[in-house]
């Protein structure tokens, strides 16, 4: 795709947003303009040639591995403005690194950190005018890798597809979090694909978490699939427990992902006071526990109002005084500009779309 003229560089820039209600932005795709795509085959051996396209549908082999034997990863971030315009990006070079941990457990190329980050920014660049205004939401950004070569035998595919697509969507998850232990069904299992973001980990869990929003739960807690006695995490989101000074969260061994938000919420947290532990966490502990949270790239961070296990329901306390709501405030705030940023976390991007 060829660089903008002069002309269309200017009326670029002065884009209106585009004629959406961001008011009434969920967690739910809504089309925007471009996404980006960049090849691996066997003949480069390396990502390259790299392009923005047209947002739509794509072609792959019958045969590809992420169609048949599910060789594919994903990440998440997102793309807030700031009160002057400017946008800002949280933490791209660590889901870029989870990237490469995940690539290299499923036996695929990745792109470099560099690679990943500049295709993240052409990206939001591009559909600059989905970006929602500050504090109405941000750009959620979908970055995905794929087998997607010819390979009907077992075995990794011989050609790889990365795709950076787009959605602009509102401010986390609206409602509170009422959780079910999940005693029966395992997310994770020790020397699995727990631990990174592969698109295998999700679609298994899929019928226990249909049945428990069915009972009116907001989704599950699971446990370790050894001995059923610790918890791990949600089905999309980190776990934290808070008692006295003390915010507890399980050890993310191999089965649990690691979260970037868990990660940021953990240093921000210990920089408030709080001892912060890395753990195995025993289920018997939500029990009496002051205040459940999760953490996650969608809801941000979100206090759990109770928990039920084995038919026993405990309630946590909610409100505006929480830490939960605490540091939801403070990270957001760097997020979106509004706080200082004196940790290096959100990364500026500005200029044309095609580069």
């Amino acid at each position: 795709m060829t660089s903008l003229s002069k002309q269309e560089q200017v009326e670029w820039e002065k884009a209106e947003y585009a004629n959406v209600n961001w008011d009434e932005l969920g967690f739910a795709l809504t089309k925007t303009d471009y996404m980006y795509v960049m090849k691996f085959t066997e003949e480069e051996q390396m990502f390259c040639n790299g392009t923005l396209i047209r947002f739509g549908n794509i072609q792959m082999c019958p045969s590809s591995g992420i169609l048949n034997y599910g060789q594919g990863l994903f990440e998440g971030l997102k793309a807030y403005r700031k009160e002057d315009e400017g946008i800002l990006l949280f933490r791209p070079e660590e889901n870029a690194l989870r990237m490469k941990v995940g690539a290299d457990r499923m036996c695929m190329p990745s792109p470099t950190v560099d690679q990943f980050i500049d295709a993240v920014k052409k990206t939001v660049l591009a559909n600059k005018r989905w970006v929602p205004p500050h504090g109405r939401g941000s750009l959620y950004i979908r970055p995905l890798l794929m087998g997607t070569g010819r390979n009907l035998e077992v075995k990794p595919s011989s050609e790889y597809t990365f795709l950076v697509y787009a959605s602009p969507v509102g401010n986390g998850l609206k409602g509170v979090l009422n959780l079910m232990v999940e005693d029966n069904v395992h997310r994770a299992t020790p020397g699995g694909t727990g631990g990174i973001k592969a698109v295998t980990n999700y679609s298994p869990i899929y019928k226990p978490l249909t049945e428990a929003k069915a009972k009116g739960f907001s989704d599950l807690l699971y446990l370790d699939a050894l001995t059923g006695s610790n918890i791990e995490e949600c089905s999309g989101c980190n776990i934290f427990i808070l008692k006295g000074n003390v915010i507890s969260t399980p050890t993310t061994h191999g089965t649990i992902l690691p979260g970037i938000t868990r990660k940021s919420i953990m240093e921000i947290a210990s920089g408030f006071g709080y001892q912060v532990e890395e753990r195995a966490t025993p289920i018997k502990e939500v029990f009496d526990a002051e205040e459940v949270f999760c953490t996650g790239t969608a809801m941000i961070v979100k206090s759990v109002a109770s928990i039920t296990y084995q038919g026993k329901r405990i309630e946590y306390k909610l409100g505006a005084e929480t830490l939960a709501q605490k540091l939801h405030a403070t990270l957001t705030g760097i997020q979106t500009g509004v706080n200082e940023d004196k940790l290096g976390w959100t990364m500026v991007i500005d200029g044309p779309p095609f580069l």
